[in-house]
């Protein structure tokens, strides 16, 4: 079931019909509020995200281990940039623990697992697969532009790399036509998974509905969009410095923040259960703190 996003309930009511739900104009100060709520949502549950997140630095500096030994160092940026393509499959377990800050509930390390017991965790699982299909064809593709530009020799080293790269007409080919196609790579995935998983969490919606809706969601916000796009990759580059450690911060971080940008601009459930609010805790009269802080001058001589 659904839940109403508190504090950001549209004033008028946009019913959801066959066409799937009902989708919000947003603008960019909304893309700044969600990336506030997605830091408090790391700040509240820090350890719970790093231990989630932590295959990531691992899985970074294998591949960068495994790229020097194997001399495919040209291969090392595209599969940096490739995070962004299987991030969204990836942060499934912090869509859920956002979830349950929203409610009041409880957010553990072991509730993020909850979501392999969502009824669209097969949908999910699909969508994940695409995703992760789409990375080995952009490797692939990578792949075969430097082939293009260089040939098959391997570079010596980082420096023969980077002089080859940034001072031959080849190495500026390379960079026009690899940022290029990347960014048609990153254009897709952004598009079918923009909110395409928390969807799927939310509203135990199908995979192609959750495609389509987000394609719904791109279209009608198209400069927003796109500066999530360009948020999501700045971020990610940021994070891969050093030696990919910084992904341990960037990857819960934009997963938390990708939840509260779906509730934005997804119009809430019209049959779903409102957010409870805060527990409620009583205030106790100043004039109480030092009898409260020192009880022993409450007590009385027999």
């Amino acid at each position: 079931m659904a839940t109403l996003y508190q504090g950001n309930v549209p004033t008028v009511g946009q019913p959801t019909d066959a066409a799937g739900p009902a989708i919000r104009t947003i603008q960019l100060s909304d893309l700044h509020d969600a990336l506030k709520r997605g830091w408090d949502d790391f700040k509240a549950v820090p350890s719970h995200a790093i231990i989630l997140c932590v295959i990531y630095p691992v899985l970074g500096l294998v591949i960068a281990r495994v790229a020097m030994g194997y001399s495919v160092l040209p291969l090392l940026f595209p599969l940096a940039a490739g995070f962004a393509l299987i991030g969204p499959f990836a942060a499934l377990g912090l869509y859920e623990l956002s979830s349950r800050r929203e409610r009041y509930e409880e957010a553990s390390a072991w509730d993020a697992m909850e979501v392999l017991r969502s009824p669209s965790f097969g949908a999910m699982l699909g969508l994940g697969t695409l995703l992760l299909a789409l990375f080995v064809t952009w490797v692939a593709t990578a792949q075969a532009i430097y082939v293009a530009a260089f040939g098959y020799e391997g570079a010596s080293g980082i420096s023969d790399f980077t002089t080859r790269v940034l001072t031959t007409r080849q190495g500026w080919w390379l960079i026009v036509v690899g940022c290029g196609t990347g960014f048609l790579f990153a254009l897709a995935a952004l598009c079918i998974s923009a909110v395409s998983f928390p969807l799927m969490l939310d509203r135990h919606a199908g995979a192609f509905e959750a495609m389509v809706t987000s394609l719904r969601v791109v279209a009608k916000n198209p400069v927003p969009m796109a500066a999530w796009g360009l948020i999501v990759a700045v971020l990610l580059a940021l994070g891969t410095i050093p030696a990919f450690l910084g992904l341990a911060v960037v990857i819960p971080l934009l997963g938390h923040a990708t939840w509260h940008l779906y509730r934005k601009v997804i119009v809430s459930d019209p049959g779903a259960r409102p957010v409870p609010p805060p527990p409620h805790r009583p205030r106790k009269p100043a004039a109480d703190f030092p009898a409260n802080l020192f009880p022993w001058r409450n007590r009385t001589d027999a």
